[in-house]
């Protein structure tokens, strides 16, 4: 009986990791809800070629996806950038763009400053910007 228990812990601690395992890969099957929320707002949309810059009147309205995207909308045309870091984006956080020239362009920064106290964050760093838009109507 004295050397069950060893062997008893020994079998648990062995079978965690196989635990752990599947609910990581479960999780990982699961779409985020950033993911989900991003969905949504290109349902009905078709991805076109991604653009390096965005010049400034394509611009027009910023939606922070949390941990994904950041949003950009010209006209009917949604522009979507997965910076690097997004697991850091949050929409209650302000992003601050840092550009080098008069576009935005891929590989320059966002910092995300806290809507309160303005004390900066997370630095981003821009990817690709992919256009989204609605196909013509056949007819």
């Amino acid at each position: 009986m004295k050397h069950a228990l060893p062997f008893t812990l020994a079998a648990a601690l062995l079978a965690a990791p196989a635990v752990a395992d599947e609910n990581a890969e479960a999780a990982a099957d699961q779409p985020t809800a950033g993911e989900i929320e991003l969905a949504e707002l290109l349902e009905g949309r078709e991805a076109g070629e991604p653009v390096r810059c965005l010049r400034h009147g394509q611009r027009d309205r910023l939606t922070v996806v949390d941990n994904t995207a950041l949003v950009f909308r010209d006209g009917k045309t949604l522009y979507v950038n997965r910076p690097k870091g997004a697991r850091f984006l949050n929409d209650w956080d302000i992003p601050v763009f840092h550009q080098f020239s008069s576009s935005l362009c891929a590989l320059d920064r966002v910092e995300m400053h806290d809507r309160f106290s303005r004390i900066g964050g997370p630095v981003l760093f821009l990817g690709e910007f992919v256009p989204y838009t609605k196909p013509a109507k056949e007819g």
